[in-house]
């Protein structure tokens, strides 16, 4: 059994830190009159979801609680379906900082590992990066229920309420959804792949795949992005006796142009763009995907040593079973497998997530806002939730901020077309989780002002002049 390092050193140099800051500050909120429950609900544990807990917690929002339908150390992809050795992303990205040095990946990395070890760091592998999120989550005590998922949520003026999988209910002011890539419709599967080869024949790179049982067969791969790359790595690693990717493309994606935006202005700035170029934007990106990265290339080429091969200019028309065997139909021809591993990423759709199964007909889409000229090659985008500045919800025919549906803020990729990559990928994490925080913390403050109003004339815990000779207490009544 392996003991994982002591992480002492880095909550002491965290308590440390937070001290000099004055920071979480203290708990504040007021409950609105007649309701119970949460402030905040997370639905979402991993990295996104802690992010969005911790940030609310240092302005002292403190009633929360996070639900996640994983085990503890298994929320999000790092030890489950990210079948990478390591992060994409380079070490020295600050991670979960919030502007707070002793909260980076690189200060709690020498804490329990050794500066040393730091230097010779190449990049983050995906169980540490595991560690570390989970170390954040211990330090600041935050409530999390694993093994608990929410089935589905309702709206009122009042607030949010949530229906887990045991059918008890509770109540939120409001709720955070941070489930991620697959969050807000699920994973991506053509319709030209027949569903009865799952799971027999077929799985998602989402899915849990026992590669073992795969040794000694034939696996094809349809896609060639990271993912798909990383799963045919895997597989040849566990001995798969040949890997064929499929991909629509004469070439490869060469650039990641993900790269070249991720600077404060494109970070701060996508969400106050006219819609037009943010549409612009999404779907340049949309148009140049990210390549595979060439460490997970050369993994693939390494492990198969002439049992891989990557089929560019690939059409497929249909992918069924016949006779125990995969059948991928080309134009020209139809090859054969025996198991099929379909890495075509994700999609947002929010009438396909059963937990927007009582909102998803009310909630404002970008199709709903806004009408691009000619492009119906992107309406997929047009699925994408159109967003308030604090990743609100908003209601069809309503204007923006005039609905309850405001009480939900999307953390997740389904965000993207609002305000970039700053809710799926980790170099924006802190950035994002702000500015969630920031709206919240203004929406519960302006919702019970009177409230706070009132605490304001009551205060008298302080008499300055007492110790003087012009001290006078007025006469209550």
């Amino acid at each position: 059994m392996t003991t994982k390092p002591s992480t002492v050193l880095a909550t002491e140099r965290l308590r440390e830190e937070l001290a000099y800051l004055k920071l979480p500050s203290a708990a504040w909120s007021h409950p609105l009159q007649g309701t119970g429950g949460l402030d905040v609900a997370i639905i979402g544990a991993g990295m996104f979801g802690i992010a969005a807990a911790v940030a609310l917690v240092l302005k002292g929002v403190k009633n929360i609680r996070l639900f996640d339908r994983s085990e503890q150390g298994r929320s999000g992809p790092w030890t489950t379906y990210a079948r990478m050795h390591t992060l994409r992303s380079p070490k020295d990205l600050p991670g979960l900082s919030l502007g707070i040095r002793a909260l980076t990946f690189r200060a709690w990395y020498e804490a329990v590992y050794s500066v040393e070890a730091w230097e010779a760091l190449y990049k983050i592998p995906n169980g540490v990066w595991q560690d570390y999120l989970d170390w954040i989550a211990h330090a600041f005590e935050l409530p999390i229920e694993h093994q608990t998922r929410i089935r589905e949520f309702s709206v009122s003026p009042q607030g949010v309420t949530l229906l887990r999988d045991d059918d008890a209910s509770l109540t939120a002011r409001r709720l955070v959804i941070a489930t991620g890539r697959s969050g807000a419709g699920g994973v991506s599967v053509p319709s030209f792949i027949d569903p009865a080869l799952f799971p027999a024949r077929a799985a998602h790179t989402t899915h849990a795949i026992d590669f073992s049982a795969l040794a000694g067969r034939h696996i094809a791969v349809l896609g060639a992005g990271s993912s798909a790359w990383d799963n045919a790595a895997t597989a040849l690693e566990q001995g798969a006796a040949r890997v064929t990717m499929y991909a629509r493309r004469s070439y490869l994606p060469q650039i990641n142009k993900a790269r070249g935006y991720i600077y404060p202005g494109f970070i701060s700035g996508w969400h106050a763009l006219p819609a037009a170029d943010q549409w612009a934007v999404a779907t340049y990106l949309d148009d140049t995907p990210p390549p595979p990265p060439h460490e997970t290339v050369l993994r693939t080429l390494a492990a198969g040593e002439g049992r891989f091969e990557l089929r560019l200019n690939s059409r497929i028309e249909s992918v069924y079973q016949e006779g125990g065997q995969v059948r991928v139909k080309l134009a020209d021809r139809t090859d054969e497998a025996d198991f099929l591993i379909v890495g075509t990423g994700f999609q947002v759709d929010l009438a396909r997530d059963p937990l927007f199964a009582r909102v998803a007909d009310r909630v404002a889409l970008w199709r709903d806002r806004f009408e691009p000229a000619g492009e119906a090659k992107y309406r997929h985008l047009g699925l994408y939730p159109w967003l308030g500045s604090g990743f609100e919800l908003q209601e069809i025919g309503k204007a923006d901020g005039a609905s309850e549906l405001n009480r939900v803020h999307v953390l997740n990729h389904a965000a993207s077309l609002s305000f970039g990559s700053i809710a799926s990928d980790i170099p924006a994490i802190s950035a994002a989780a702000e500015r969630l925080a920031q709206q919240i913390v203004s929406q519960l403050f302006c919702e019970s002002f009177s409230a706070h109003q009132q605490q304001l004339v009551d205060w008298e815990l302080e008499w300055e002049l007492e110790k003087t000779p012009y001290f006078h207490r007025p006469q209550k009544g």
